[in-house]
Parts: C-alpha cells; sequence; structure tokens
C-alpha cells in the first residue's frame, strides 16, 4: 500500500493569514485553531501521514524570533494540533528541518552542536506522541547523520529521512542518491527519499537510484513545478491533475510513500490518492542484490566479487616513518594531505588513516585528519585505530560510510568497536585472530571468521557490513604461509561471501626483492580472491602486476581500456609547444586547487622573496586556481566542499601578502552588497556565495537575512555598490526579490542584481527584472568578474 503525505505547510499558513516575516511555529501556540483547520484539510483529501508544523522549530531556528526557549511548547503544541486533526484517518509525523548551517569544516556549527539541537527537538516530538520522525529538506549529508544519529536516541519510532536534490542528482554538498542510500540504510533509517526543490519529473531519476542502492521503502515529496512569478505573486504551476499522471511512474520506481512539498495544497493531495488508489498492481516487490559498499560525501566504492578490486592506500601511516610523525605531532598536515593525493593519483580507491603517534591527543588528532581529508579526496576512508575514543571522533566527523581497522575476536576489541560500528554505519574489517593467537591454517581462520560474523550479528550487522582479512605471514619462516593464506581466501568467497581484504608486504618480509614477491603474490591472491589489497601504490612493478591482473580477472570491462591506455606509446611534445612556467607559481596555483591552507603561506613567502609582484601572484597563481576550481565544479569533477576549501587557501594567501608587504593593498575587484529578502530567515545560501566573493577578492557588505527592500536600497546607495545580490529560500518571500528589484530602480542604482536560492530559476530571476540568476556560489563569483569586467553574463 501506498503511504499519502500532505502537501506544502508555508503556502496554506500564509492563505490562512500567517503574515510574511512571522514564526510559523508560533501559530501552533497562538492559532492552533488554525493549524488543525489545515491538516484536517489534507486528511479530508486522503493523507494517511500528516506533518507536523515543526520544519523550523529547532533551537537556531527559533533564535531569529526570540523564542529558543520555547522549542519544548511549540513542538508539543504542534503535535497536538495533528493529532486532532488526523483522529483515526491518519499518522502523525513530527516534521525536522534543518538547522541552517553548515556543520564544520564547512561552517562554524560543531557535529556535537547539531546533534544536541536535533536531539532537543526531537524528544519534544516523541515525548508528545509522533509516529513518525521526518527529517526533511536536508541539503547536507552530514546535517542528516546528526538529525539520524539524534533521531535514534530519542525515539524507538520509524524515522524518514528526506535529502533535497539539485537538478544534477546531487545535494548542495555534492552526495548523489546512491551515496545517501548506502550511508543512511547503514545508519539505520527507516525510510529514505527526497522532498522539495525539483518536481516529479526531475525527482524520478533519484527515486529510482534510491530504490536501486537501497532495501529500505523510498519516499517522495515533489514540489508543484517550478515556481514562476505572475502579476507579482509566486505560483507554482503544475496543476493537481498533472501531478497525479506522475504518481505511477514514481510509485513504479520505487516509491511507496507519496506526498507533496512547495506549491501543492489539499488539491494535489487528493489527486495524488486517486491516482495512488487507481493503481492496478503495486510494483512487485524490489531485487535488490546484496552488496557491500564504502563511501566519501561524494562517492560510493563497492566492494566484493561483482565489482573491481579496490586498492587501499597505506602510506598514511606513521610508522616507521619519522618524518610523518613528526608532523602529525606538530599538527601538520600537508604530508599527510600529499600522501593523499599521491596515493589517489597512483590508484588507490581507499586510504587508510592511521594517526598512531605516541604522546598524543589521538582522539582530537583522528577528528581533525578526517576532517581535512574528508574535504579534500573524494576516495572513502578506513580509520586506522586501536583507541576506541579516536575512532568514534573520527566516524563522527565522517560524512561518508567509512571502514574501521580493524576488530579481531577478542572480546574487548568485539565490544567496544561492534557497537560503534553500528551507531554510525560503518563497515568493519575483520581480522580473524583469537585469543589463542594466529590460526597457522586456512580451517582455523574460517573458524575464527565465523565467531566473529556471529558476535557481529547479534550487534545487528551483517554481511554486508563486514571485510575479512585473510592474515598474511612471511614464508621466510614459513614456507607454506602463503599458500594457506590464498586457500584462506577462497574459502571466504566460497563458504562466507564476505569482501576479502589484506596487506600484502608481510608476505615476503626478510626476503631479497620484495617488490617482485609482493607483485607476485598480489596477481595469486586477486585469482583466489582477493577484492581488496591493502599496499604500497607507489611501487613500480606493483602498477604493472596490479594493471595487468585486473584486466585478466574479467571483473571490470573498464580494466582492459585502462590497461591499454596505460601503456600505450603518448606522442611527445616537441620543445616550442612547451609553455615555460615558474615553478613557484604552478605549485602555488596547486596548493590553492587542493585546498592546503596550511601549506599555501610558505610558498606565497617563497614567490615574494623571489620578486614576484603581489599583482603576478594574483594573476597567475590564486585567480588561475580558481578558475580551475571553478570549470571542475562546472563539470561536476569536485563539489562545495572542495570548493570552500580552495576559496579559503586563497583567502590565506591575500592574507601572507599583506603580512609580508604591509604597505601593498590588494585592490578589491567591487563591492557587493547580499541580503536574504525581507520574511526570508534562511541565510546559508547567501553566506556561502559571501565567503566566496570575498576569497576571491571582492568587497562584500552582507546585511544578512529578513532584510526590507528600503534597507537594502540605502546600503547600495551609501556604499556605492557595483553589484547587489538577493537571495530567497522560502516560497512565500520569492515576490520580495520582485519588490526589492523594483525599489532599487525606482532608486535610480545604476548597479547591477544577480538573484538566487533553492527555490528562484533563470525564468523567474528575468520576470523579476534581475541582470543575471546563479545557480550556485561559483556562478555567483563567475557572473559578477563578467560583469565587472564589462562582459555579459553568459
Amino acid at each position: 500500500m501506498i503511504q499519502i503525505f500532505d502537501g506544502a505547510m508555508g503556502t496554506m499558513l500564509h492563505q490562512s493569514g500567517l503574515e510574511p516575516g512571522k514564526c510559523p511555529e508560533l501559530w501552533n501556540l497562538d492559532e492552533p485553531e488554525k493549524i488543525i483547520a489545515i491538516h484536517r484539510q489534507y486528511v479530508e483529501a486522503g493523507a494517511t501521514i500528516i506533518e507536523t508544523n515543526t520544519f523550523g522549530a529547532n533551537r537556531i531556528k527559533l533564535t531569529h524570533y526570540g523564542l529558543e526557549n520555547k522549542v519544548a511548547a511549540l513542538n508539543a503544541a504542534a503535535v497536538a494540533a495533528a493529532r486532532e486533526a488526523a483522529g483515526t484517518h491518519a499518522k502523525v509525523a513530527g516534521s525536522v528541518g534543518p538547522t541552517g548551517k553548515f556543520i564544520a569544516p564547512l561552517g562554524d556549527l560543531t557535529f556535537d552542536e547539531a546533534y544536541a539541537v536535533f536531539l532537543e527537538q526531537i524528544i519534544a516530538l516523541d515525548q508528545a506522541g509522533v509516529d513518525y520522525i521526518i527529517i526533511e529538506t536536508i541539503i547536507d549529508i552530514q546535517e542528516m547523520r546528526a538529525a539520524l544519529l539524534a533521531a535514534k536516541a530519542a525515539t524507538r519510532q520509524p524515522v524518514i529521512c528526506q535529502l533535497s536534490f539539485d537538478a544534477d542528482g546531487r545535494t548542495v554538498t555534492g552526495t548523489d542518491a546512491c551515496t545517501a542510500a548506502v550511508i543512511l540504510e547503514a545508519m539505520g533509517a527507516s525510510v529514505i527519499g527526497a522532498n522539495c526543490s525539483l518536481g516529479p519529473a526531475q525527482l524520478l531519476p533519484v527515486i529510482k537510484t534510491l530504490a536501486q542502492s537501497s532495501t529500505l521503502p523510498i519516499s517522495v515529496q515533489p514540489n508543484a513545478g517550478m515556481p514562476e512569478l505572475v502579476n507579482g505573486q509566486t505560483v507554482f504551476p503544475m496543476s493537481a491533475a498533472e501531478m497525479a499522471t506522475w504518481i505511477p511512474k514514481l510509485a513504479e520506481a520505487g516509491a511507496t510513500f507519496i506526498g507533496g512539498c512547495c506549491g501543492t495544497t489539499p488539491a494535489h493531495i487528493r489527486a495524488v490518492r486517486t491516482a495512488a488508489d487507481n493503481l492496478a498492481n503495486l510494483s512487485s516487490p524490489r531485487h535488490h542484490t546484496p552488496f557491500t559498499a564504502l563511501t566519501s560525501r561524494t562517492r560510493t566504492v563497492f566492494l566484493g566479487s561483482h565489482f573491481a578490486p579496490v586498492i587501499i592506500g597505506e602510506r598514511i601511516n606513521p610508522t616507521g616513518r619519522k618524518a610523518l610523525a613528526a608532523d602529525i605531532k606538530n599538527g601538520n598536515f600537508v604530508t599527510v594531505k600529499k600522501e593523499a593525493l599521491a596515493q589517489i593519483k597512483a590508484g588507490a580507491g581507499i586510504l587508510d588513516v592511521n594517526m598512531g603517534v605516541p604522546g598524543i591527543d589521538q582522539q582530537a588528532i583522528m577528528k581533525h585528519a578526517i576532517e581535512e581529508l574528508s574535504s579534500l579526496v573524494d576516495v572513502p576512508l578506513a580509520i586506522d585505530t586501536t583507541d576506541p575514543a579516536a575512532l568514534e571522533a573520527g566516524l563522527k566527523a565522517y560524512p561518508g560510510r567509512a571502514l574501521i581497522n580493524s576488530v579481531t575476536a577478542e572480546a574487548e576489541r568485539l565490544e567496544t568497536f561492534l557497537p560503534l560500528a553500528k551507531k554510525y554505519g560503518a563497515a568493519v574489517l575483520c581480522l580473524p585472530l583469537s585469543d589463542s593467537g594466529v590460526p597457522t591454517t586456512a580451517v582455523e581462520r574460517i573458524k575464527v571468521a565465523k565467531q566473529i560474523i556471529h558476535i557481529a550479528t547479534e550487534h545487528g550487522l551483517n554481511r554486508n557490513d563486514l571485510l575479512l582479512d585473510a592474515l598474511v605471514m612471511t614464508i621466510a619462516t614459513d614456507s607454506r604461509a602463503a599458500r594457506e593464506t590464498l586457500l584462506t581466501l577462497k574459502l571466504y568467497r566460497e563458504q562466507l561471501g564476505c569482501p576479502a581484504v589484506m596487506g600484502l608486504s608481510n608476505v615476503s618480509f626478510g626476503l631479497p626483492r620484495r617488490d617482485l614477491m609482493n607483485a607476485a603474490f598480489c596477481a595469486m591472491a586477486l585469482d583466489a580472491g582477493l577484492d581488496a589489497p591493502i599496499l604500497n601504490p607507489f611501487d613500480p612493478l606493483m602498477q604493472d602486476i596490479w594493471s595487468a591482473s585486473v584486466a585478466l580477472s574479467g571483473r571490470n570491462d573498464q580494466a582492459v581500456i585502462d590497461y591499454s591506455k596505460k601503456y600505450v606509446d603518448l606522442p611527445t611534445l616537441s620543445t616550442d609547444k612547451i609553455i615555460a612556467e615558474p615553478d613557484i607559481l604552478a605549485q602555488i596555483r596547486q596548493t590553492v586547487i587542493n585546498g592546503e591552507t596550511t601549506g599555501v603561506a610558505p610558498l606565497i613567502r617563497q614567490a615574494l622573496a623571489e620578486n614576484y609582484t603581489p599583482m603576478t601572484i594574483t594573476d597567475q597563481a590564486l585567480t588561475a586556481a580558481m578558475n580551475e576550481v571553478g570549470k571542475a565544479f562546472g563539470q561536476g569533477k569536485c563539489f562545495l566542499p572542495q570548493v570552500l576549501l580552495s576559496a579559503e587557501t586563497m583567502r590565506t594567501a591575500f592574507s601572507t601578502i599583506k603580512e609580508v608587504l604591509p604597505a601593498h593593498t590588494t585592490q578589491s575587484l567591487g563591492t557587493v552588497i547580499l541580503a536574504t529578502v525581507k520574511g526570508d530567515i534562511h541565510d546559508l545560501g547567501k553566506n556561502i556565495v559571501a565567503a566566496l566573493l570575498e576569497n576571491n577578492g571582492f568587497t562584500v557588505i552582507d546585511l544578512g537575512k529578513d532584510v526590507p527592500a528600503e534597507t537594502i536600497v540605502a546600503a547600495a546607495q551609501k556604499h556605492q555598490a557595483q553589484i547587489v545580490g538577493l537571495c530567497a529560500l522560502m516560497t512565500t518571500t520569492l515576490p520580495q526579490v520582485d519588490i526589492a528589484i523594483s525599489a532599487l530602480k525606482t532608486a535610480s542604482y545604476n548597479g547591477k542584481t544577480i538573484v538566487g536560492g533553492a527555490v528562484l530559476t533563470e525564468n523567474y530571476s528575468r520576470q523579476a527584472g534581475a541582470d543575471a540568476y546563479a545557480a550556485n556560489g561559483v556562478e555567483a563569483v563567475n557572473i559578477a568578474k563578467q560583469m565587472l569586467s564589462g562582459a555579459e553574463p553568459a
């Protein structure tokens, strides 16, 4: 049976008399009869689940209205109103929206602070008696992780997790639907889905991907099309009848919870309900092939016999490496970042992260390392530690599904690490070691592995959450060691079905030509069933053997193509085509592209010492780097976290120039006024634009949120701003964009206007009279540069 959600609450509230800029949740206390009436319209239209009027009822959002101490009261009143309207005809879902802030390192909100904010609200909803918790309209997977963890701690009711996706199928911070599904199912979500931002046509492929990537029920609440400005009013063009035509398609794609978001009314929900009831047969149960997967924020890596083998890079490990250990101890992560990037370039698909340096605060260092690396690279990370506190710090900070390296059959390790794996949705690397030591035969290792699997199952994990290490011992002391390891790999695949992993280098310990021995052993192990070797990806012989072995394995069609490309003769450029480039500027440019905030300052000082002018550094290194980042962003090769990191690196570079040459003032590219329009209290997108503009050399006057048109006009005139940027994220405040632009024109403002925000479209911006529409922060910076250069925005 398809469950039917209700539709838009904000639209109905304003139709009922809520004034723009007023707190919608306060009506739960002041106008409960109006809230009940709205809910009843949706119940009468056929909704089987209605959402409480609590989307912004968290402490952070309520602070804007001075209501931060009424979290419990507002949420409880909302549940009471919904419950009265629902009666016995519908269930009640407690609505939990975003905080409006990014979690560090993207923003200034800590993970623990976000968790506490969500926990407070969800406890209030649970105690008031909701049937579901629905966490919705979330644009960052890390915020969703914090909210889901809070929900799992606060309630036993089912938790629905809905992200908002852009037209490219990713959230604002780059998470695709498959990656989101893997992360949220592993963390214990009850239902996963998508809502807001897009209409049903654009969300259909997202729903298909979610359904293909998860065993969980799928939900969808699309907008009624994309908003348009008609006679000064925001209109969502999709009629109830048209929305109803999408219900069979959404159901066939896998959705069994369907409702509406912005622009949908009781009429839309009535049409949705009728369409759902008229479906002759629901799609047959989804057939889902189990898989093991790890993710970063933006990418999923699959493991197992049906997928290509994956290298786990072992180089971020200070053991036996004094220089790296010293850097980590001193809080210098430049080498760690360089190792990460170099290993990925050499072919690593997962990176092992070990911060095991004696005498340091491993908990704090691991957290910092995971934050730094997860913003820099797009491959999944393995958190390698024996310290439970450091492990939890790393898991909490990681915006993806990590691999825990590792557990053994020893009771203490299992009892501390497995609950953390379950809580944070991590996979676990299992070593078949017991209190009795290292099993020498494959049969003994299988026995210990089965014990670990059994205990992991008791902790709520399953075989798809586990990777089994086959254990590698040196053949220098036991000539049968490699043979037993290879047999272990075969038995793992035949009897247990879990992906196999192991480090290779132990096999050659104490022998000459270790590179040859390791490479040969790798080829044999891949044939025996190895899925993810832990190795040094920089070894030339290993690279050659790896490429050939993977191509020969037949597990990945692309491997043959990659092998051919790797060894085909490449044309040599003639010397007249080689453009000479100063090394130091190239280094600065690459450092900005990589987002190495701590590494750029010494390079800037070196460039200045070599008599490069600030203008040369800015044009040929800094601006050139950001142009490359912007291009990569536009092509979908990098995402907002990387862009913000590069922009922060650029700001560090500018600050260093001013520090070394106090008399030098970097000339501003121009002054930009930024504001979220009247009645709209959302400023997350605007804050991103402000940071990117500032870090690209603009002077930014940020007026904040809920800004009246007259204040925007006065600021533009006072600061003689060349550009005014306007933001709106609520459908009910979209007309304020039109009002602000009209006020600027009436005041004879001669500058340009750029508008943006989740609910805005390019067509709407033209109707409102804006000079340009920016779909994201990177585009806003590029448009601003074009405007001030005299060029028309593309």
